[in-house]
Parts: structure tokens; C-alpha cells; sequence
């Protein structure tokens, strides 16, 4: 090599490498070297592709293109493959190389859609630094079919300041993008605490707050999606794709399904593969297009497994593999420590609620029902000796006076019991048996299942139990009573039925029994539950609980 053309590579390096040192915007660097490039070398014609492991590519800058890959705004150069993308694609391409010829010329020429230009061969140089390749530069001129090693050497070496250029960007780029995302999570947080406020512990109940809250804080995350645990599998229980709620597209039971276990058993968020990618950009329609990465995550459900967050995102495949995974498990985490301080809060507020019927029940005992008592004991003495000497309108007053006393302490102590319930302890099926053997009931009990109610649960289960058993010996007529207690996976199902003269819903409202009956529909319907009540004149009365199990801490 003469000095003349090594003064020539010198002075095309030094330039491109100023070029790249004072660019920090990717597509207007790589058309302002490839301009440079082409001019310094006596070249003509160049283009860049910019390619990712899911083989797309990106055709990003270009410079004097014959007609023939320009038709249609360039439609050649966006679409289709050739033989150098094949070989990158393939791992064979490691440095600057000659191609024989241009397999986009030679369809354009096939198809006669325009002129080649001359341009027949070109060379293809992979765009490097390090370990990591980025993508194609291809060079070429009019009637050039060769290129010498020295020339391949000088691609090289400029493919190389390219690359170390790329990989600065994408750093720079990884980080504004952490950046902003961490920011972003931040506001989540605060919205997230706003929002769980009276929400209760139930996972259902902020589902579509806790998705419809990413999609609309994470422009960059177009897909989110909450899967709870239900029957040994998963359910899906919202989605936010785009810009709308759905609870429906998307199925926990077939591509997801390994992912969903794989998220709930890890502690750290992990990797969608391609076909599980696939089925989340099918679910999020015009919106899939831009997913390049999914991760999922375990948050806490209150059941036995977590429920599981999916996110997918949008940007470079690698940069969002590589940054969103760390804010997705930030996410993850404020919505674990939001549910756990609801939790808390709601747990507080159950105990403070049990120590105030503790304090009625100790009140109603100390005062009232000691009271009552003083009153039956007076009035059983005074009815003695009215008995003894003359037993007229005087002894019989005085007699109803005690047994009214007796029946107003009966009642007292039944209404302590009811605030303050001793058994439970021992589970709801005992407590419920010992409620009706204080009501003078003849108790015929029966439990299917093992599984342990949750607190909120139970206690709901047992106000309408007792309820249930108070109406039989007010209104039914009769001395027994069944209880059956189901414990299902997903809910729990208490049945009172008597054999009683029935017609519940009939009886006066006077009697303060419809006032009964609705007060345990509304139980049941606070915990997303239900309570029928069938009952007939003659036929008795039947009356079932049902309450969801899913999303309650236990």
C-alpha cells in the first residue's frame, strides 16, 4: 500500500471517528458516516440494517439507492430477506466480505420494476463491538464486483468505530430508559397506596385498579395482565392492553400456563420464550406489534400459591430484557407491600371491632345482666310470700314479672354470646353446635372438607348461623334443627335447615324477621358471597350461605 492510500484510511478513520464522538442520536449518526464513508472511499451506494435476536431487522439509513430498491418508499429494503441478512442471521458472518451479488438487485432485475443502476455485487460488513454484533452495512458501486483486502480491512475497521458507537447509544439510552422507568414506578407506588384504601384484602377487588394503573403509568408496558390461583390452575382475573380492560382473549391454561408457574415459583421476575410472547401479542391485537419482552412475577394472592403479574414490553428487545426486568420486580414488590399494609390495616381494624363487642359484652354482663338477674331473684322471692298468704292478682303480676325477668335474661345472655362468641377456637361447626344446645336445640351437624377458613370468612358465616338458629326457635316451631358445613377449594357453603312450620318470608315485618333474613343476605354479600332462603308454609325452611374463598388472608 502506497503512503498516499494509507494517508487516505487515516484520514476516513479520523473523520468517521469525530463524526461518531460528537452523535448521540442513532439514525442521523449512521446517515451523516455512511455519506462520509461512501465519499472518502470513491464509493457510491450504501445501507444499514439494524437487526435483533428475534430476526427482524430495521433498515435505518441509506445513501444513492438505484431506482430499483426505491420504488414503493424503498419497499425492497423493508421487507424480505437476502443472502447477507441469511448469513448474519446464521452465524457466519464475522467480518467484511464480498458478496457475489445483491439478491434485492437481482429480484428487481428479475421482476424488471426499475433500473439497477449498475450496481450488481456489494460488500457486507457486520456492525460490532466486543461480543455483541448490531447489524449490516452494505457498500457498493456502479460496475464494482470486487473488493480488495485492504478495502475489506478499512470496512472493518470503520464497522468497528460503528459498532463502539452503537453500543455507547444503546447504554446511554438503557440508562434514560431506567431512569424513566424507575420515575415512573415511583408514581405507581403512590397512586397504588392512594388507591388500595378501603379496597380490603380481596385480590379481585383491586385487580383492575392494580392493571388499568401500569397501563396507564407505563406507556413502554402496553400489555398487563393479573393471573390468580384457582383450582390447581390459574385464572385471569384482568388484562389491560392498549388502552381498555378485558377479562377475556387470553388463556391461563394453554401457552401461559408454564410461565404463570414459573413466575409464581421464582422470586425474581422471569422471561417470556417466543411462543409464550406470541400468545400475549395475539391477546393485545394492534398493540402486539410492539412487544419485544414479557415478564412475569409472583405477587401475593392469600392463598396458598401467589397471584402472578405479566407485563410485556415494548422498546429494544435487549434493553427491555435487560432494564424493565428490574422495575417490573419493583412493581411487584409495591404491590406486595401495599396488599401486606392493607392486610395489616384490616386486621386492626378486626380487632379493634372484636375488642369493642368484648367491651359491650362485658358492660351488658356487669350492669344489665346482673341487673335482670337481681330482678328474677327479687321477684321469685316476693311471688313466695305473696303465694303463702294470699294468692290473688298481686302473686300472679309478680309471677309474670319473673318469668318475664327470666326471659329478659335468657335473651341478654344470648345477645353476650353473640358479641363475644367462645368456641371458635374450637371451628365454626363446634361454636354453631354449642349456639344451638344454649338455644335448647337438638343439633344434627355435619362437615365435609379440612380446609381452614379465613377469619373474615368464618366470622361472617357464623353471625348468619347464628341468626339462622335464633329463627328457628322464634319462628319454626320446632325443637331441632341440621347444619352442614361444605369447605371447598374455592368457597364455603354453610346449609341450616329445619323441619319447621316454614313460611319465613310471609311472616310480618312487625316480627323483625325480614329485618333477619336481610341482614344475612347482606353478610354474604359483602364478601362477594350469597344467602338463599327457601322456605314455605308446612315445608320447613332452608337456609345456605355460600362464600368465595379466593383473595382472603387466612
Amino acid at each position: 500500500m502506497n503512503n498516499s492510500a494509507r494517508m487516505q484510511e487515516l484520514i476516513t478513520l479520523k473523520t468517521i471517528a469525530e463524526t461518531l464522538n460528537h452523535s448521540s442520536t442513532l439514525q442521523p449518526m449512521l446517515q451523516n458516516v455512511l455519506g462520509q464513508l461512501l465519499d472518502l472511499t470513491g464509493l457510491t451506494t450504501g445501507w444499514i440494517f439494524l437487526m435483533d435476536a428475534s430476526h427482524e431487522y430495521e433498515f435505518v439509513a441509506d445513501r444513492n439507492l438505484p431506482p430499483a430498491l426505491t420504488y414503493r418508499d424503498k419497499q425492497p429494503m423493508k421487507c424480505g430477506s437476502c443472502w447477507c441478512v441469511d448469513k448474519y442471521w446464521g452465524g457466519r458472518l464475522h467480518n467484511a466480505v464480498n458478496i457475489l451479488n445483491c439478491k434485492r438487485l437481482e429480484d428487481a432485475e428479475e421482476q424488471r420494476t426499475a433500473d439497477t443502476g449498475g450496481i450488481t455485487h456489494h460488500a457486507t460488513v457486520p456492525l460490532r463491538s466486543a461480543e455483541r454484533s448490531y447489524g449490516l452495512m452494505n457498500v457498493a458501486a456502479p460496475g464494482k464486483n470486487h473488493f480488495t483486502d485492504s478495502e475489506l480491512a478499512l470496512l472493518q475497521s470503520v464497522a468497528l468505530q460503528i459498532g463502539g458507537a452503537l453500543e455507547r447509544i444503546r447504554l446511554f439510552e438503557a440508562e434514560q430508559r431506567r431512569a424513566r422507568l424507575f420515575s415512573k414506578a415511583g408514581e405507581f407506588g403512590g397512586e397504588l397506596a392512594k388507591m388500595a384504601a378501603g379496597s380490603g384484602t380481596r385480590l379481585c377487588l383491586v385487580a383492575d385498579r392494580v392493571t388499568r394503573l401500569i397501563g396507564e403509568t407505563f406507556p413502554d408496558w402496553p400489555v398487563a395482565a393479573l393471573f390468580e390461583p384457582e383450582e390447581g390452575g390459574y385464572a385471569l382475573r384482568s388484562l389491560y392492553a392498549g388502552s381498555g380492560l378485558s377479562r377475556e382473549g387470553i388463556s391461563a391454561d394453554g401457552l401461559l400456563l408454564p410461565l404463570l408457574m414459573r413466575g409464581a415459583a421464582s422470586s425474581r421476575p422471569v422471561r417470556a420464550s417466543a411462543a409464550e410472547l406470541a400468545e400475549l401479542r395475539r391477546a393485545a391485537g394492534g398493540n402486539g406489534t410492539r412487544l419485544k419482552a414479557a415478564f412475569a412475577a409472583a405477587v401475593p394472592s392469600w392463598c396458598q400459591q401467589p397471584a402472578v403479574l405479566v407485563v410485556a414490553c415494548s422498546g429494544k428487545e435487549e434493553e427491555a430484557a435487560q432494564v424493565d426486568a428490574v422495575v417490573i420486580e419493583a412493581v411487584a414488590e409495591h404491590i406486595t407491600v401495599t396488599l401486606e399494609r392493607v392486610k395489616l390495616e384490616e386486621q386492626q381494624r378486626l380487632l379493634t371491632r372484636l375488642e369493642e363487642r368484648n367491651r359491650l359484652a362485658r358492660d351488658l354482663h356487669d350492669s344489665v345482666s346482673q341487673l335482670l338477674f337481681s330482678l328474677s331473684l327479687t321477684a321469685k322471692g316476693v311471688e313466695g310470700m305473696l303465694v303463702g298468704e294470699n294468692d290473688g292478682p298481686a302473686a300472679a303480676a309478680v309471677r309474670d314479672m319473673r318469668q318475664l325477668s327470666q326471659t329478659a335474661l335468657q335473651e341478654m345472655r344470648s345477645l353476650i354470646k353473640q358479641l363475644r362468641p367462645a368456641g371458635l377456637e374450637a371451628g365454626l361447626l363446634a361454636a354453631l353446635q354449642e349456639y344451638g344446645a344454649m338455644l335448647r336445640l337438638e343439633i344434627h351437624a355435619e362437615m365435609e372438607g379440612v380446609s381452614q377458613l379465613p377469619s373474615q370468612a368464618e366470622d361472617t358465616l357464623w353471625r348468619i348461623g347464628q341468626e339462622a338458629l335464633n329463627n328457628v326457635v322464634k319462628h319454626a316451631g320446632t325443637g331441632a334443627a341440621d347444619i352442614r358445613l361444605r369447605l371447598l377449594p374455592d368457597r364455603a357453603v354453610l346449609r341450616i335447615e329445619d323441619q319447621g312450620r316454614g313460611g319465613a318470608a310471609e311472616r310480618p315485618s312487625t316480627e323483625g324477621a325480614h329485618y333477619g333474613l336481610a341482614n344475612m343476605r347482606h353478610r354474604a354479600e359483602l364478601l362477594g358471597g350469597s344467602c338463599t332462603i327457601v322456605s314455605s308454609a308446612g315445608n320447613g325452611t332452608v337456609v345456605e350461605a355460600v362464600i368465595p374463598l379466593n383473595g382472603f388472608s387466612r
